[in-house]
């Protein structure tokens, strides 16, 4: 049964296959800042467990730009061992015919065993096939969660939400104590895709995608989802909720600066906010509407995967499955979820970090990792849709009208459902 390695074991794994000269292998991604320095830092941990493979990570701009470099790269025959992908893209890449090898395959044919149950739940299906064979090696995952400004629920005399009936209730009193109650960073991943996730409710047709590109259908008139933008925009008019742009920076801003009670963010961004809130924090999980019938379930994962490419000779796989057996082992993916903020993507490494008290330092980490271990439902697995990235582009403008008041709810999303269901039919033609 598989149990991730430790550093120590991955290290006697690997000392007999050692040779004098190491096996080159690149990694393209599309991380900057302090989350590209840790990439870094992890490929040289690998380096120095072991002296079979050397990796060498190399950034390619954002998320898009790695992904367009990695389908361009392929084409060209010149494509890295590993490449990462964000999540709306992740369905681009899987269905380039011959592209990748599934990772839980490369693993196997390795020699390593292999087990699903080892990863918790909200992480395990995304880049899964419908079968649950893992396609992609989940990395940098998150979870949309609700942040928290302490300070500013005391001066309200209030408690976090756990409904949105809850913020209903106690929204008046934060604007009535100088606070703007409510910001987000991303209305497409949080109130959306994950607002179908949170609820049970099923974002498309074909299983939400994953059990055939033809004919698949967006549901973005759904008329809970209707119901969810109808209040924010009311929330939008009456103080309650600021939404400044498709901008992630310029919603958190308020946040980091005291100046609002709520901040729907990413768990990833954890690490970075503590350096940036001008005040105390803490965090509870993304709240769902009570009145809707099996609501409750846990969300999906957001950031990335790492994806093996295909074409590469026998001994350059194997060390792209030995390093993906070695980011999987409870060290690497406790330092990982302590340097980043991402959450620790396996249960070993969860348990790891909660046994030498990191949760109790920093109750906030947490969230997001309890989120995803909360009861999955038929629909919070996540979705698999082509020309995703375009269909977020669409979204992003037709909620921007929304609140600009150029537009009514309804037909903002019947837009949003016309277009993107183009572009799904578009997709269906050019997947092999």
């Amino acid at each position: 049964m598989f149990k991730p390695l430790s550093l120590a074991g991955f290290a006697l794994a690997l000392s007999a296959t050692a040779s004098m000269a190491a096996t080159n292998i690149t990694w393209w991604h599309g991380m900057a800042g302090r989350n590209g320095e840790v990439i870094n830092e992890v490929a040289k941990k690998f380096n120095e467990a072991q002296s079979a493979c050397a990796i060498t990570p190399v950034s390619k701009g954002t998320y898009e730009e790695a992904l367009a470099s990695g389908i361009a790269a392929f084409r060209a025959g010149e494509q890295p061992n590993i490449l990462q992908v964000f999540d709306a893209g992740a369905a681009t890449i899987i269905n380039a015919p011959g592209a990748v090898i599934p990772a839980e395959d490369l693993i196997t044919q390795a020699g390593y065993t292999f087990d699903r149950e080892a990863f918790i739940e909200g992480v395990r299906y995304f880049y899964a096939a419908p079968d649950g064979k893992f396609v992609g090696m989940p990395f940098n995952s998150s979870a949309p969660i609700m942040y928290v400004n302490t300070e500013a629920l005391e001066k309200a005399g209030v408690e976090a939400p756990k409904t949105w009936e809850d913020f209903e209730t106690i929204a008046p009193k934060l604007k009535e104590a100088g606070y703007l109650p409510l910001v987000q960073s991303q209305l497409t991943w949080q109130f959306t895709e994950n607002f179908f996730s949170r609820h049970n409710i099923q974002f498309a047709t074909n299983n939400n995608g994953y059990d055939s590109v033809v004919d698949t259908k967006i549901n973005m008139t759904d008329p809970n989802l209707v119901m969810m933008f109808t209040k924010l925009k009311a929330w939008a008019d009456e103080g309650y909720f600021g939404y400044y742009g498709a901008g992630w920076n310029d919603n958190q801003k308020l946040f980091e600066d005291g100046k609002a009670a709520f901040w729907i963010g990413s768990s990833g961004s954890f690490g970075g906010l503590q350096k940036t809130a001008q005040k105390p924090f803490s965090a509870t999980f993304l709240p769902y509407w009570g009145s809707v019938k099996g609501a409750g379930t846990n969300t999906f994962i957001g950031g990335a995967a790492l994806f093996a490419m295909s074409g590469k000779p026998d001994a350059e796989n194997k060390c792209t499955a030995d390093f993906f057996q070695f980011l999987t082992s409870p060290e690497v993916q406790k330092f990982y979820h302590e340097a980043t903020g991402y959450v620790a993507i396996t249960k070993a490494a969860y348990e790891l970090a909660k046994s030498e008290g990191y949760y109790k330092e920093k109750p906030a980490a947490e969230v997001g990792i309890q989120q995803l271990m909360l009861p999955s439902g038929e629909w919070s697995k996540g979705y698999r849709l082509g020309f995703y990235p375009q269909i977020r582009e669409i979204m992003e403008r037709e909620y921007g009208r929304i609140f600009a008041g150029e537009t009514s709810v309804e037909d903002a999303l019947k837009t949003i459902e016309t277009e993107a269901n183009d572009l799904l039919a578009r997709f269906a033609k050019t997947a092999g």
